[in-house]
């Protein structure tokens, strides 16, 4: 499924639209301790794209806001397509790495085929089906593609190929990319703790683009 499977820099340049999106749409509201006014204060991140992403190492800004409130200067993290958390390699690698290792005999062959070390594929394998399933995003994705839910023992390869069947249904087969941007929409509220009604706020933002 990922074999051979590269993602460029225009579909890069699409997730760093929509993270745009999603910080303005956060300042929008205000700081969520005092209701200042939230400003931009990005930082500089150096992610890795192994042999899948290496275009995504060139998108290197993480949107970020502070609050203009002396006393507070609380800073806020917006949602992102690009991060997942303080992961140093890229989101979609996270995915894709992780859906080789489901698809390969040994963790070398996955570490030749993505470029990532063997320890890291380990780690992101027991994160899925560990922390990921106990965590809310899963709560909420699991009963909005359910029944019935993938599977958890086989994400995110389970998650990856049911969007994929959703699209096609809908549209014909979707471009492996669409299917890795959708993904990214649905795993946004993994991305941050600062937006506290999440699910309801990537809803209104996607509700055009993502599958319901």
């Amino acid at each position: 499924m990922v074999h051979g499977f590269w993602l460029g820099e225009e579909f890069f340049a699409s997730l760093t639209e929509v993270d745009a999106q999603m910080a303005r749409a956060v300042a929008a509201r205000g700081c969520r301790w005092c209701g200042g006014a939230l400003h931009r204060a990005d930082y500089q991140r150096k992610p890795r794209g192994g042999l899948l992403a290496e275009a995504g190492e060139a998108f290197t800004r993480r949107h970020s806001l502070c609050c203009a409130v002396e006393g507070c200067r609380r800073r806020t993290l917006p949602p992102s397509l690009r991060f997942l958390g303080r992961r140093v390699y890229v989101e979609a690698v996270v995915v894709l790495a992780s859906m080789v290792v489901q698809l390969v005999s040994t963790i070398r062959e996955a570490c030749i085929a993505t470029g990532v070390p063997g320890w890291t594929l380990r780690r992101w394998s027991a994160w899925w089906r560990g922390a990921f399933v106990q965590s809310p995003t899963w709560a909420l994705l699991r009963a909005r593609l359910s029944p019935p839910p993938p599977t958890e023992a086989d994400l995110p390869r389970s998650l990856f190929v049911r969007l994929s069947d959703e699209v096609q249904r809908r549209r014909g087969p979707p471009a492996a990319s669409e299917v890795c941007r959708l993904l990214a929409q649905l795993l946004a509220p993994a991305t941050t703790s600062a937006v506290p009604d999440w699910a309801r706020f990537l809803r209104d933002l996607f509700e055009a683009r993502t599958i319901d």
